[in-house]
C-alpha cells in the first residue's frame, strides 16, 4: 500500500515530464545579436519610445494618420482577425474543464411480434451528463498554448500593420508636400519666364535683339508649363492614395502644410539597442510567437501519440411512466482509455513532420531577424545619406540662386547674351526642384528609419 502510495504521489511528475519530452527535439532560435544595431547608434533611448504624434510634428499629418488608424478596412479587418483568434483560443482553454449537458427525452416504442400480443413500450428521461478528458501527455495544454500564441500573433500583425499604414500616410503626406511646392516653383517660374518672354518680343520686334532669343524664351516658357499638368496629375493620383489609406472614397479633402518648412527633420535619432529591437518591432514578436505554436503543436502530436483516458457521468430520471419519473432515479460511470495500437507509423509521423513545421517557423524567425536588422541599418545609411544630399542641394541652389543675380546683371551691362540667363534660369529651376526632392527623400528616409525600430504603436 505505501508503494501504491508513492508512485501516485509521482504520477503527476512524470506526466509532466512525458509532456516536455515531446519537444525536446525543438531546437532553440540562434539570433546571435550584434553589439549594436548600427554604428554609432545612440542606445540612452530610442525614436521608438517617441509617439507618432509627437515624432511627426505636422498637425495636419497627425490628423491624416488618426483618420486612417480609425477608418483604415484592412486595419479593422485586422482587429475582427483578432477576435475569431481570441475566441478559438477560448475554446481549445475549455477542452481542460468537463463538459457539461442535459438530455430530456421522451419515446414510445411498440413491439408486435408474430403469435404474440401488442406491447407499447414508452420511455421518459431527463438525464444530465458530465465528460472529462484527463490531460494526461499535456495535449489538451499544448492545445490551449498554441491558441494563445497565435491570437497573441495576430495582436502583433495589428501592431506590425499600424506601423505600416503610418509610414505609408507619411510617405504620402511628405511626397504630396514635395509635389506642392514643385508645382509652386514651377507656377513662379512661369510668371518670370511669361516676363521675360514678353520683353525678349518687345526686343525682338523692335530690333534690338535677333527672333533667336525671342524663340528661345519661347521654348523655355513652354518646357516649364509642360510640367503643370503631370504635376496636377500626381498631385491628385497622392490625394486619392490617402484617401484610400482612410478608408475614404477619391474627392476627400487633404488638408496640408503650406510650405517645404514643414519637411524639416531633426539632425539627432536615437536608435536603441538590439534588444529593444526584438522586443518593440511586433514583426518579430509574431514571428516569435508563430514559433511558440508550432512548438505547441509538436507537443500536440507527441502526445497524441499515447492513449487518452476519458471519464463520463450520466444520472437523472429514466421511466416508461411519466407520472413516476421523479421516482425513478438513474446513474452512470465509466472510464475509458483509448489508444493507437498499430497504425503504420502515422502518429509517429505526424510527430516527425510537427518537428519540421517548427524547424521551419524556427528558421523562419531567425531569417526576420536577421531582416530586421538589415532593414534598420540600410535605414541608418539612408537616412545619414539623405541628410547629407539635401545640404549639398541647399548649397545647390543657393549658388544657383547667385548664379542667376549675376547672369540678369552682367546681361543688362551687356556683358553676356540673354541665351546666358537663361541657362542660369533654367540652372535654378533645377536646383530647387532637387532640393524639394531632397527632403522628401530625408523624410521618407526617416520614416522608413521609424518603421525599422519599431516606433508608432504604443
Amino acid at each position: 500500500m505505501k508503494k501504491l502510495h508513492i508512485l501516485l504521489s509521482m504520477f503527476p511528475a512524470i506526466l509532466l515530464a512525458a509532456s516536455c519530452s515531446g519537444v525536446r527535439d525543438c531546437a532553440p532560435a540562434q539570433l546571435n545579436l550584434p553589439a549594436e544595431i548600427a554604428e554609432n547608434a545612440g542606445d540612452t533611448l530610442t525614436a521608438a519610445d517617441i509617439e507618432w504624434w509627437k515624432f511627426y510634428g505636422d498637425s495636419a499629418l497627425c490628423t491624416l494618420i488618426s483618420r486612417t488608424l480609425e477608418h483604415n478596412k484592412d486595419l479593422l479587418a485586422a482587429t475582427a482577425r483578432i477576435e475569431e483568434l481570441q475566441q478559438v483560443y477560448r475554446i481549445n482553454r475549455s477542452a481542460l474543464f468537463p463538459e457539461v449537458g442535459i438530455n430530456i427525452g421522451a419515446n414510445h416504442e411498440t413491439n408486435d411480434y408474430y403469435g404474440k400480443s401488442y406491447i407499447p413500450d414508452p420511455q421518459f428521461d431527463l438525464k444530465a451528463t458530465l465528460r472529462w478528458e484527463a490531460d494526461l501527455w499535456g495535449k489538451l495544454t499544448w492545445a490551449k498554448r498554441e491558441g494563445h500564441a497565435m491570437w497573441m500573433s495576430t495582436v502583433e500583425d495589428r501592431r506590425a500593420m499600424k506601423i505600416s499604414l503610418i509610414a505609408e500616410v507619411a510617405t504620402a503626406y511628405f511626397n504630396l508636400i514635395a509635389l506642392d511646392n514643385e508645382l509652386a516653383i514651377v507656377r513662379r517660374t512661369l510668371e518670370n519666364r511669361k516676363e521675360g518672354m514678353a520683353k525678349a518680343k518687345l526686343r525682338f520686334e523692335g530690333g534690338l535683339t535677333s527672333e533667336l532669343v525671342y524663340q528661345q524664351t519661347k521654348v523655355e516658357y513652354a518646357t516649364a508649363a509642360a510640367m503643370v499638368p503631370n504635376l496636377e496629375a500626381r498631385i491628385g493620383m497622392t490625394e486619392n492614395a490617402l484617401s484610400l489609406l482612410m478608408g475614404e472614397y477619391p474627392g476627400s479633402i487633404i488638408t496640408r502644410a503650406d510650405t517645404i518648412a514643414a519637411m524639416a527633420t531633426s539632425s539627432n535619432i536615437p536608435i536603441g539597442l538590439p534588444s529593444t529591437l526584438l522586443k518593440r518591432r511586433p514583426d518579430l514578436r509574431s514571428a516569435q510567437l508563430k514559433l511558440k505554436a508550432a512548438m505547441a503543436k509538436v507537443g500536440i502530436a507527441h502526445a497524441e501519440r499515447f492513449p487518452s483516458l476519458t471519464f463520463s457521468l450520466q444520472g437523472g430520471l429514466e421511466n416508461d411512466d411519466l407520472t413516476n419519473l421523479l421516482k425513478s432515479p438513474f446513474s452512470y460511470v465509466a472510464g475509458a482509455i483509448a489508444g493507437p495500437v498499430f497504425q503504420f507509423g502515422k502518429k509517429k509521423a505526424r510527430y516527425k513532420a510537427a518537428i519540421a513545421a517548427y524547424d521551419q517557423a524556427r528558421l523562419g524567425y531567425e531569417q526576420r531577424v536577421l531582416d530586421a536588422f538589415r532593414e534598420t541599418n540600410d535605414a541608418v545609411v539612408n537616412y545619414n545619406n539623405a541628410r547629407e544630399t539635401t545640404s549639398l542641394k541647399a548649397d545647390s541652389r543657393n549658388a544657383a540662386k547667385k548664379y542667376v543675380e549675376l547672369a540678369e546683371l552682367q546681361y543688362r551691362a551687356g556683358s553676356i547674351n540673354y541665351i546666358e540667363v537663361l541657362d542660369a534660369q533654367r540652372r535654378y529651376l533645377d536646383a530647387q526642384i532637387g532640393l524639394t526632392t531632397a527632403l522628401r527623400n530625408q523624410n521618407i528616409a526617416l520614416v522608413n528609419l521609424y518603421k525599422a525600430i519599431g516606433g508608432g504603436w504604443q
